[in-house]
């Protein structure tokens, strides 16, 4: 007698009992090696850091200390750019990450890294591991938008906006509200942008003899940044001072060099390993068809 033909009786009492036979794994059956879906967790992983990179969230490095001491040298900023594509549009008080307008930063002059170290650099740049050398990117607080008038100073030094005093606890240590007498009336749709380190900080006031004195557009805002990430010391929040609070408050109601790091690449990931998770315990179920073909009679 053949094993086959031992082991039917068995299978038969089985199927007499309504018992399901206990299927044997063979070695089709087993899950795919981790090592042969890395390809597809990378790709994966890429895809998502790219859009998450474009339209969420996106992270800058910080080289310059011109919003100090809200934002030190070397801080890693997170920008909201997710809302903007919901119409919001950039308010008093916020800090917003802005490509240059033209004339606002010096040209990087670049360099020509060997061969072969260059293709793997604009791979890293395209993912956003590394800066690009082109990004001209800016980063300041809103004080006014289109509309207000914002002057300085008062009688007692500070900013106006629309004739409102602005209490500012966030302007650097020791630093006056603006040593840099204005007053511009803000056209629509752009905004006037000031540094918290105020005497370091080329900002609206430095380029008022340029068209539309000094405002940037609001089409030129990447995002609003709401949160210092890194480093862990530093981890706060950046939310609107009080002095710009109060419905009614004003008038007119409102209408640095940053490189991304790691941050959608790591969201990636993240979000590329359930993927893969997912895809492998699909992948090692027991097809309905091969387990009836298993069953005694079929």
């Amino acid at each position: 007698m053949s094993p086959g033909a031992a082991r039917e009786p068995y299978r038969g009492r089985a199927a007499a009992r309504g018992r399901t036979p206990r299927r044997r794994w063979r070695r089709k059956d087993r899950p795919v090696s981790l090592l042969r879906e890395l390809p597809l967790l990378v790709v994966v992983a890429v895809i998502l850091a790219l859009v998450i990179k474009t339209f969420f969230v996106q992270a800058f490095f910080i080289p310059s200390g011109s919003m100090q001491t809200t934002i030190g040298i070397g801080d890693r900023v997170l920008v909201d750019k997710f809302t903007p594509w919901f119409g919001a549009k950039p308010q008093r008080g916020e800090v917003v990450v802005f490509k240059d307008p033209g004339g606002w930063l010096s040209r990087k002059q670049k360099s020509d890294p060997p061969p072969g170290v260059k293709q793997l650099k604009q791979a890293m740049v395209f993912v956003g591991l590394l800066p690009s050398d082109d990004e001209q990117d800016l980063i300041k607080r809103v004080i006014g938008v289109g509309g207000d008038t914002v002057a300085c100073c008062d009688a007692t030094g500070r900013v106006t906006v629309n004739g409102v005093p602005l209490d500012e606890p966030y302007v650097y240590p020791g630093d006056a509200p603006s040593n840099l007498p204005f007053s511009v009336k803000v056209p629509k749709g752009r905004l006037w942008v000031m540094g918290d380190h105020r005497g370091d900080s080329s900002d609206s006031r430095a380029h008022q003899d340029r068209p539309y004195q000094g405002t940037i557009s609001e089409n030129d805002v990447v995002g609003r940044a709401f949160t210092v990430a890194w480093p862990v010391s530093r981890w706060r929040g950046l939310p609107v001072p009080k002095t710009f609070e109060g419905a009614g408050k004003f008038t007119n109601p409102g209408n640095t060099a940053a490189v991304l790091p790691t941050v959608p690449v790591v969201m990636g990931v993240a979000g590329a390993v359930p993927v893969i998770l997912v895809r492998r315990r699909v992948r090692s179920r027991p097809r309905d068809r091969d387990f009836q073909a298993r069953l005694p009679g079929t």
